[in-house]
């Protein structure tokens, strides 16, 4: 099975959660930070992830190289320098495909 990148893997991991229900309250966020950089959130209620605890993920090295990823009330949060979008993306996906192999 060929690798999947983290942009394929989110827009196929929100079409897995279209319901009919699931999108008329939940979903994903993109948007861009003052600091400057990204934040992404990524709604879990209703989802095979919903109360799945991850491990914080931090790495501070400077004012711009940094990266934070945690889950906090259902929901995936990211928030990382403008070089960081794709990293947060890739930091969901595996810990999606953790999730799925530790139930």
């Amino acid at each position: 099975m060929a690798a999947v990148g983290p942009f394929s893997f989110l827009q196929s991991w929100y079409l897995e959660q279209l319901n009919g229900f699931w999108e008329h309250g939940n979903g994903v966020t993109i948007e861009s930070l003052a600091t400057p950089g990204w934040a992404v959130t990524i709604d879990l209620a209703g989802t095979a992830l919903e109360d799945r605890p991850m491990q914080e993920f931090v790495a501070h090295r400077s004012v711009k190289d940094w990266i934070l990823c945690k889950v906090d009330h259902n929901r995936f949060k990211g928030e990382g320098d403008p070089q960081k979008l794709a990293m947060i993306l890739q930091i969901f996906q595996n810990w999606v495909l953790n999730a799925a192999t530790v139930k």
